[in-house]
């Protein structure tokens, strides 16, 4: 049983070279009581890659786990495994007393035996058609029979049915067990694979559409400082109520390769990137302009503003692509705005300007290019 979690969320990612317009710049612009001093800067055209995701968290499990419990009865006399010791499938890790057992199997070889031979004997004898098939038919049960206590003796070893570490290990020597471990609930011995993992995740109704089986996803351990990935493997179509009382579905992520340092039961947080679209020439939206000739923008030429039109494609975010008209090199004037002159938003007077946002009202990615003013 997992804690609720919180619903998923869609955002936007600009990966590379990127610049993000930050809303606060433009909501501060528009709501301030004076206006602004215009000013411009500039730009140089990159290309970069958009990504759409959607964010989730969930929790690390592994990624196969067996419940291992005898399938017979009897007293245990020997516990060969402890926990955290690496198994193989195959491996003895309990067994019970099986010397009932043994003569059990003894038994049914004799009853097989005394059929074979009865068999044998009305052969012989030229018996009925009638009562050769039932000694034909006593056979058949006497090998059943012995099959089955061959089987029982057999389960008398608790052996691993995967490769993997041993998480749990719940009987002793000297307890007394039921087949199937008594009430069918409790696991006598657990094991699960060993540095593989899946995160089970859940997603809101809002983005679940988007999600689909083979997304590549990045999980975020809680405590780590750097993602791992994985890929969505199931996407399930069955709602789930949150304590929250926001419905969620279920989607279970496979984490790629063998992991060292993550441990089953950590919660994580998940970016599952729905679409990207790599290689985009793209400007910030605010160097767009429009008039009735159309759309254009105002690039850099030996320190000159030249009115280049351009067609545009698909906007992310604050971001617009540019189709043509623009190559990547290209050095565009992108509208800014810097204090506000004569405001009174300061005790004794002075110039109000809105805080911690650069010239331009504009914020950088990591590796993101350089505002400079226009000449």
């Amino acid at each position: 049983m997992h804690s609720p979690r919180r619903p998923s969320r869609r955002v936007l990612v600009l990966s590379g070279v990127a610049v993000t317009c930050i809303v606060a710049g433009t909501t501060w612009w528009l709501t301030r009581s004076e206006p602004a001093a215009a000013q411009s800067a500039t730009m140089t055209v990159t290309r970069t890659t958009f990504k759409e995701t959607v964010s989730a968290s969930g929790t690390i499990e592994p990624a196969k786990q067996a419940d291992l419990s005898f399938a017979v009865a009897g007293t245990v006399t020997k516990v060969l495994v402890t926990e955290g010791q690496k198994v193989r499938k195959g491996d003895v890790l309990a067994i019970v007393d099986d010397s009932l057992l043994e003569s059990e199997v003894t038994a049914k070889e004799s009853a097989l035996d005394a059929a074979e031979t009865r068999l044998d004997d009305d052969e012989d004898a030229d018996a009925s058609d009638t009562q050769l098939a039932s000694d034909r038919a006593a056979v058949v049960n006497a090998e059943t029979q012995l099959a089955l206590a061959k089987e029982a003796l057999a389960d008398a070893k608790l052996r691993s049915t995967i490769n993997g570490t041993v998480a749990s290990v719940e009987v002793a020597v000297g307890d007394s067990v039921g087949a199937e471990g008594g009430d069918g609930t409790t696991a006598q011995v657990t094991v699960v694979s060993a540095q593989r993992f899946v995160v089970d995740a859940q997603v809101g109704t809002g983005d679940i559409d988007g999600v689909k089986k083979g997304l590549q996803v990045e999980i975020t351990p809680t405590g780590a400082t750097e993602p791992i990935y994985g890929t969505v493997a199931t996407v399930g179509r069955v709602a789930t109520a949150q304590d929250n009382g926001a419905a969620t579905y279920p989607v279970t992520v496979d984490v790629t390769g063998r992991k060292k340092n993550v441990f089953a039961g950590t919660s994580a947080t998940l970016e599952i990137i729905v679409k990207e679209v790599d290689d985009v020439l793209a400007v910030p939206s605010m160097a767009l302009r429009t008039d009735d000739a159309g759309t254009y923008v105002y690039k850099m030429v030996d320190g000159k503003r030249v009115r280049t039109p351009v067609e545009t494609g698909e906007t992310y975010g604050a971001q617009t692509e540019v189709t043509s008209g623009l190559s990547e090199g290209d050095v565009v004037e992108v509208l800014a705005f810097d204090r506000v002159p004569g405001s009174g938003g300061q005790q004794g007077g002075g110039n109000s300007e809105m805080p911690a946002v650069p010239p331009g009202g504009m914020v950088f990615q990591d590796g993101g290019p350089t505002f400079e003013k226009a000449p």
